[in-house]
C-alpha cells in the first residue's frame, strides 16, 4: 500500500527523479516523458469520468485510470524482466484483453462509420476525444522510449488499445454515433 505523509522531498530539486529500482534520471529523460504523458492521459480521463458520472462508462474509465497507474509504475521500472513480482508492478496481457473486450462491447452498438469524425458532438464526447488524443501522445512517447530501452510489450499494447477504446467510447457517448460530427473534406476551399 502506498502511504504519502510528506508531499515534497526536495530530492528532485536538482532536476532528477527516482525510479522504482532507486536509480535516478533527469526529469526530462525519455522515460519520464512517457510516464508524464501517461499521467496527462489519466487526468484527461478524469475529466471524462466527471462528464459521464453515473454511467457504466464512468466505471470502466475509472478502472482504466487504475490501470494507468499500473502502466506508470511499469514504465518507472527499468529492466527487461517484465514479469510482475512482489515489488514490481507490470501491465499484464489480461489488462490488454479486458480493453479489447471492452472495445468490442462498445463497438457492437455503433453505427458504421461513413466518414472520419471530428472530435465533438457532445461535451462528454469531446472530453473523451481529448483523452484519446492524449493517449495517442502517450503511445508516441512510449514507443519512442522503446527504440533504445526495453519496454514491456504488454504496456505498449495497452496504451495502443486505450486510444482505440476511447475512440469507440466517444462515438458511443454521441448517441452510438448518431451525433458524431462528420468531416467534410475540402469544405473551406
Amino acid at each position: 500500500m502506498v502511504r504519502l505523509n510528506k508531499i515534497y522531498t526536495r530530492t528532485g530539486d536538482d532536476g532528477s527523479t527516482g525510479l522504482v529500482d532507486g536509480s535516478r534520471l533527469p526529469k526530462h529523460a525519455a522515460r519520464m516523458e512517457a510516464i508524464g504523458a501517461v499521467d496527462e492521459t489519466n487526468s484527461a480521463i478524469g475529466l471524462a469520468v466527471c462528464a459521464l458520472a453515473g454511467s457504466p462508462h464512468a466505471a470502466n474509465l475509472t478502472r482504466i485510470q487504475n490501470d494507468l497507474f499500473d502502466l506508470g509504475a511499469d514504465l518507472a521500472t527499468p529492466g527487461d524482466d517484465f514479469a510482475p513480482g512482489e515489488m514490481t508492478l507490470r501491465i499484464v496481457p489480461a489488462q490488454v484483453d479486458w480493453l479489447e473486450t471492452a472495445i468490442d462491447a462498445v463497438n457492437d452498438h455503433l453505427s458504421p462509420l461513413r466518414s472520419f469524425i471530428l472530435p465533438g458532438g457532445s461535451e462528454a464526447a469531446a472530453r473523451v476525444h481529448i483523452a484519446r488524443a492524449s493517449a495517442r501522445s502517450a503511445e508516441r512517447r512510449a514507443t519512442a522510449l522503446a527504440v533504445d530501452t526495453p519496454i514491456n510489450p504488454a504496456a505498449l499494447a495497452y496504451i495502443n488499445r486505450l486510444s482505440d477504446y476511447l475512440f469507440v467510447l466517444a462515438r458511443a457517448v454521441n448517441a452510438n454515433g448518431a451525433d458524431d460530427v462528420l468531416w467534410v473534406p475540402g469544405q473551406n476551399r
